[in-house]
């Protein structure tokens, strides 16, 4: 185990080249996610039965894309280094560089989030329902986004003795065996993650109908949430912050607060919903079932005239 994950990590983070272009394994990994997503969410858009057509979808694909980019650049920016990058806001977008380095998943949420707003919109569908579509294939680009990192060799995990922990290259890292939880994160935030969201849309698609909204959207912030603090406590905090508090609390942990909030508060309201529709079905039920005992009751009294 250990031997491999060392040799995934010694790959080089360029993916190929073209003359003066030159491609990353990270840069790939936004593009399969974007496509994944968009391709997941035109299918269950079409299993759910909602009117959802190929140019709502380039729309989609668009608005949300360039939230995530812009988000995850400005969210680490002001999340992680606020006083570096106000004192040079043209690092900002140094892309000249030798490329931008730093993205911020939190940052690219709030991206993602204005993104499907203003989608939403555009296309005249429910944000919410909007959002479930669009969170069935997010996990496929954050997985392959970790597995980057992976290669890239940069936010590793904390020292440790354990028989699959790997030695990063980075000077910063030092000599010491660390935790790949980079690993950790691509299989509980993009493995796992994923394989809920996708049995909960397939559930619904079976059933030919859309589930309550906000479903998929809730079951995502809370998974995330969750996986993420779990997993930060084996990842090294960013060495320009450190910890917040007692030596255990780290800014991804913080961020992650927030989302758990938010999505539990969409999983209760769907909840709701879809208990509120059942009592509705149910009565309706029990007054197609009076109707029918009335009418047969009076088809008896004719019959005995």
């Amino acid at each position: 185990m250990a031997e491999i994950l060392q040799s995934i990590q010694s790959m080089d983070p360029i993916a190929f080249s073209l003359g003066p272009l030159v491609v990353r394994w990270y840069g790939l990994s936004y593009l399969v996610g974007f496509l994944a997503g968009s391709a997941f969410a035109y299918h269950f858009a079409k299993k759910w039965k909602i009117d959802f057509s190929f140019d709502d979808l380039l729309t989609v694909l668009v608005s949300v894309s360039l939230g995530i980019i812009i988000g995850s650049r400005l969210g680490y920016c002001f999340f992680y280094q606020p006083a570096y990058f106000l004192a040079n806001p043209v690092q900002i977008i140094a892309f000249w560089d030798g490329g931008i380095a730093g993205m911020s998943f939190h940052g690219g949420l709030i991206g993602a989030i204005i993104g499907a707003l203003i989608a939403a919109r555009f296309t005249k569908m429910s944000p919410l329902q909007l959002g479930d579509l669009a969170f069935i294939g997010a996990p496929i680009g954050l997985g392959l986004g970790r597995m980057a990192n992976y290669i890239n060799g940069e936010l590793w995990g904390r020292v440790t003795e354990v028989p699959w922990g790997v030695v990063f290259p980075a000077a910063a890292a030092g000599p010491y065996t660390r935790h790949p939880s980079q690993v950790y994160e691509a299989l509980l935030q993009g493995l796992l993650i994923f394989a809920v969201l996708f049995y909960l849309a397939w559930r619904a698609g079976k059933k030919g109908e859309a589930p309550p909204q906000g479903r998929i959207v809730g079951t995502f912030l809370v998974l995330y949430g969750t996986v993420r603090i779990f997993a930060e406590s084996f990842r090294e905090p960013d060495s320009q912050i450190g910890f917040l508090m007692g030596g255990w609390l780290t800014m991804g942990m913080l961020l992650s607060l927030p989302m758990l909030l938010l999505g539990g508060f969409f999983l209760w309201r769907s909840l709701r919903k879809e208990d509120d529709e059942d009592e509705e079905s149910s009565k309706i039920s029990k007054g197609d079932e009076s109707s029918k005992s009335v009418e047969s009751g009076v088809d008896k009294s004719s019959n005995e005239k």
